[in-house]
C-alpha cells in the first residue's frame, strides 16, 4: 500500500509529539501522528509540569485546563532524622508568570488533555502503527510503516522522532545516543500514605539516600520515588515489585512513621544518562527523549521534550507554507542542543548528591544538610536563580543567529533570544497581560513609543504588529509601571521588540529607525509574494 505524501510525520504520540503536533496545527500545518503502542498510558512516571511549560501550552487554550486538574504546590517539607524543615518553592523572581508554582498532574494526564485537543481539531493519533524504514531524499523522506502486519509507504517532506529512549527514528538516522546508565535500582509507586501532610511535596534525607513523597491527587493522593538499597543491583521487572517491600524502605527513610496503603500502580526502574550526538539529520530531526534522556531531578524531562516541541513547531510551519531563510531549521539544534546538554549536567549533579555512598555526602545528607538548607534559603538572590532555573523560565538563546541586538540596545536587561517576560498592560481599555497580547501564533513586533513612522518590510507573513504606548492613555495597548520595569523602559522610550512565536525576543532595539528591523524582517520572516511561491 501506498500512503498519501505529507508535510510533517511524528513518530510517538507521547507529550513531546503529541505537543509538536499540536503547534504545528496552531501554525497552520496537519501532521501524521503515530504511535507503537495499542493505547496510551495510564501510568506515567513524569509528573510536574514546571511554569515555562505552562506559558507556551497556554496559546493552545490548554494550560488552564492543566491547571483546573492539577495539584499546584508551592512549599517542600525536608525531613532529616527528627528534624523537618518547611522551605518555600518558586516564592522569589516568579513575578513575571503567571504560572508561579509547581503543577503536579499525571503525565498520562497531561497527555489526555493534548490528544483530545488534537481530536478536537480533526488529528488522530494512528495507534498500533510503527515505523520500519526511512530512506532520505534531496526533497522528503520516504518512510514504511507497519499497521497489523501491512506494510505502507508515505513520503514526508520532514519526519520527526519523538519516540522515546529507544528511538527507531534516531537508530533509523543513524544518530549515536551518547551516555550510560546509573547502577542503582529505583521504585516507582502511586499509593495512599497515611502520616504525611498533604499540604507539600515531602523528601525525607538519610545516610542511605533520599525518599520522596510527590502530591499526585490521582489515581492515588501520593506518588513515591525511592532507590532500592545498595548491593540490590540485579536486573528487575518492572512488575516484580510487592508492597511490603516499598513499606520497608519507606520505613528506612522515616522510622516507620508512615504507612503505605492502596496502591495503584507499582514499577521498579533504572536511570540513564545519554543525549543524541545531533538533533538533526537531513529532513530528519529529534525531539524530547530520543533527543536526551536523563535522571528526574529536578522535574526537567517532560517539560524539556515539550520545549522542544515548541522550538521546532513554528520553524518547521514557517518553512513548510514557504518563503522562511533556510537557514531557520539549523537553529533548532543550535538553540536546543545546549539547553539538553545543561539539562543532562544539572539533573546528574543532583542525582549524585542524592544518591551518592560517598561517606562524607552521606554524612552531609544526613547531619550538614539540615543546618545549611535554612541558610542556603535565606538568600534570596540564590533561591531567585534556584527558582528560574528549575521553572526553566531562565531559558534563552542569546547565542542563536536569530537572537539580533540593535544598535541603541542597552547592556543591562533584556536581550534578544531571552523569554519575554509576562507583565500587566491594559489593550482598548480592558486590563490584560503580554503574554495575552502574543498568545496569537505568529512573530509578534511591539512599537514602543510615541507613533512611529512608517518602518519598510512590516508587511510580513505570520507578523502581527502592536503599537505600544509607555505613557499615553489613549493608546490601544499601555504599558504601566510594573510593565516598563520589567521591559527595561523609561516612560518616553522609543523602542521596537520582536518576539518569536515561541516566545523569545528575536529582535530589539531602541530609538529604532526601520534599518535594523527591516534587514531582521528580509532575514527571517517571509513576504506573501515568497511564501506563495513555494
Amino acid at each position: 500500500m501506498t500512503g498519501e505524501s505529507v508535510d510533517v510525520l511524528v513518530v510517538g504520540a507521547g507529550p513531546t509529539g503529541l505537543a509538536l503536533a499540536a503547534q504545528l496545527m496552531a501554525h497552520g500545518v496537519r501532521p501524521r501522528l503515530i504511535d507503537r503502542a495499542n493505547d496510551r498510558v495510564y501510568e506515567s512516571r513524569a509528573l510536574v509540569i514546571q511554569p515555562r511549560t505552562l506559558e507556551v501550552l497556554a496559546g493552545l487554550g490548554i494550560s488552564e485546563r492543566l491547571v483546573e486538574l492539577g495539584n499546584q504546590m508551592v512549599r517542600m517539607r525536608v525531613h532529616a532524622g527528627k528534624r523537618s524543615l518547611s522551605i518555600p518553592l518558586f516564592d522569589l523572581g516568579m513575578a513575571d508568570t503567571a504560572y508561579p508554582f509547581l503543577l503536579f498532574l499525571s503525565q498520562a494526564e497531561t497527555e489526555r488533555i493534548l490528544a483530545e485537543h488534537l481530536s478536537d481539531r480533526g488529528v488522530r493519533i494512528e495507534r498500533g502503527v510503527e515505523l520500519a524504514q526511512l530512506e532520505e531524499h534531496r526533497d522528503s523522506v520516504i518512510a514504511v510503516v507497519r499497521n497489523d502486519g501491512v506494510a505502507e509507504t508515505v513520503r514526508a517532506r520532514y519526519v520527526v522522532g519523538c519516540d522515546g529512549a529507544h528511538s527507531t527514528v534516531r537508530s533509523a538516522a543513524g544518530i549515536a545516543f551518547e551516555g550510560g546508565s546509573y547502577p542503582q535500582n529505583f521504585v516507582l509507586v502511586d499509593t495512599e500514605a497515611d502520616g504525611i501532610e498533604p499540604d507539600a511535596a515531602q523528601v525525607f534525607l538519610s545516610e542511605r539516600g533520599m525518599l520522596f513523597f510527590f502530591p499526585l491527587g490521582t489515581p492515588a493522593s501520593w506518588r513515591l520515588l525511592a532507590m532500592r538499597p545498595n548491593g540490590d543491583e540485579r536486573d528487575r521487572a518492572p512488575d516484580d515489585i510487592a508492597l511490603d517491600e516499598v513499606q520497608t524502605l519507606a520505613n528506612r527513610h522515616t522510622d516507620g512513621a508512615v504507612r503505605l496503603r492502596d496502591p495503584v500502580w507499582m514499577t521498579n526502574f533504572r536511570l540513564h544518562h545519554r543525549v543524541a550526538a545531533g538533533y538533526r539529520s537531513g529532513r530528519v530531526f529529534l525531539a524530547g527523549d530520543a533527543a536526551h534522556i536523563h535522571s528526574p531531578a529536578g522535574a526537567q524531562g517532560m517539560n524539556t521534550g515539550i520545549q522542544d516541541a515548541v522550538n521546532l513547531a513554528w520553524k518547521l510551519a514557517a518553512t513548510i507554507r514557504g518563503g522562511a531563510n533556510p537557514y531557520l531549521l539549523d537553529t533548532y539544534e543550535s538553540e536546543r542542543a545546549p539547553v539538553g546538554r545543561a539539562v543532562l549536567r544539572f539533573t546528574d549533579r543532583a542525582f549524585t548528591i542524592g544518591t551518592s555512598n560517598n561517606a562524607i555526602v552521606r554524612l552531609m545528607r544526613r547531619m550538614i544538610a539540615p543546618t545549611a538548607i535554612p541558610l542556603v534559603t535565606r538568600s534570596r538572590a540564590g533561591r531567585r536563580y534556584a527558582f528560574r532555573t528549575i521553572s526553566q523560565l531562565a531559558i534563552r538563546y542569546r547565542r542563536s543567529p536569530l537572537s539580533v541586538n540593535g544598535q541603541h540596545t542597552r547592556r543591562r536587561g533584556l536581550r534578544a533570544g531571552d523569554r519575554l517576560p509576562d507583565a500587566p498592560i491594559r489593550v482598548h481599555g480592558q486590563p490584560s497581560t503580554l503574554h495575552k497580547l502574543i498568545a496569537e501564533p505568529g512573530w509578534h513586533l511591539l512599537r514602543i513609543g510615541p507613533p512611529y513612522h512608517e518602518l519598510a518590510g512590516h508587511h510580513r507573513t505570520g507578523l502581527i504588529v502592536h503599537n505600544v504606548s509607555a505613557s499615553e492613555q489613549n493608546a490601544d495597548v499601555v504599558l504601566n509601571s510594573i510593565t516598563r520595569r520589567r521591559l527595561h523602559l523609561q516612560p518616553h522610550d522609543e523602542a521596537v521588540c520582536l518576539v518569536r512565536p515561541d516566545g523569545h525576543i528575536g529582535y530589539q532595539s531602541r530609538h529604532d529607525q526601520g534599518v535594523g528591523l527591516t534587514e531582521y524582517l528580509e532575514a527571517w520572516l517571509p513576504t506573501p509574494e515568497s511564501a506563495g511561491e513555494q
